[in-house]
This record gives structure tokens, C-alpha cells and sequence, in this order.
């Protein structure tokens, strides 16, 4: 990061192993925004928070900010109560589905709702075959296949 103190949203698309869920994290702030599709929690995954947490706090040393020992683990994770998929396959379309959302509003900060504009309980077919069109465009455009 070219300036250490301008807040900014990064994605991160983590596959636990069989699953995608999305990671948008602040690291000025130290939140992370944890948006997964099949509503797990992210103490289902200790290894994945244990990785994220250890990158911030290099990040906070890099930055040269000190913590007292107490607040040196105050990352803050934030659940999104986010759309919810109907089947064990679509979860990589919401993650592009919800870093799409995210970027099209331009926000620092994600709802524990999930975003009023895009709130709802599931996504249709529509929606999921929507994401999926915009990804084969961004794909052709790119002239990824030849």
C-alpha cells in the first residue's frame, strides 16, 4: 500500500477446502467482514482467522503502531448475515456476487444486514445466472480464451 493510512476495502476469496466464502477486510481499522454463503461461522474455520489475524497484526508492525498486550488481538470480525445459497455449488458466484455489491455501492463498510440495495434471503436463478454472464464477459474481454 503505497499510503499506509488511506482505509480501504480488501477482498479476499478464501476456499476452505470444498467452499468459497468472502473475506473483506479493513486493515486501517483492523475489521474483518466475514460474508459466507452457507452461514457457517468463522470458528469453523480456525486456521483461516488464524491466517487472516496473523497478517493484520504483520500489518499493524509494519505500520509501527504499538498495542498494549490486551489490545493486540482486537481484530474485529463482523458476520454478514448475507444471501444464502440453495445448493453445494454456487458458492464461488457469491463470492463475485458479493465483491460486486460491495464495489458497485463504493462503501468502506458492510451492513451486518448485508446492503439495504441488495438485501434478501436468497439470490434467484436470475441473479446467480447474472453474476455468471458478467464473469464470461469480463473473461472474453480479457481474451483469457482463445
Amino acid at each position: 500500500m503505497d499510503n499506509k493510512d488511506a482505509e480501504k476495502l480488501f477482498f479476499i476469496p478464501f476456499n476452505t477446502g470444498g467452499h468459497w466464502l468472502l473475506l473483506a477486510i479493513n486493515p486501517i481499522r483492523e475489521i474483518v467482514y466475514y460474508l459466507d454463503s452457507l452461514g457457517n461461522d468463522w470458528t469453523t474455520y480456525p486456521d483461516m482467522k488464524v491466517l487472516i489475524d496473523t497478517v493484520l497484526q504483520a500489518f499493524r508492525a509494519q505500520r509501527d503502531i504499538q498495542t498494549s498486550r490486551r489490545g493486540a488481538n482486537c481484530i474485529t470480525w463482523i458476520k454478514v448475515a448475507c444471501p444464502q445459497q440453495r445448493n453445494q455449488i454456487d458458492c464461488g458466484y457469491f463470492v463475485l456476487r458479493f465483491m460486486r455489491d460491495t464495489l458497485a455501492l463504493g462503501r468502506l463498510v458492510i451492513p451486518t444486514d448485508y446492503f439495504e440495495e441488495f438485501k434478501c434471503a436468497f439470490y434467484t436463478k436470475d441473479q446467480v445466472d447474472e453474476i455468471k454472464e458478467e464473469w464470461c464477459q469480463f473473461m472474453i474481454e480479457l481474451k483469457v480464451f482463445s
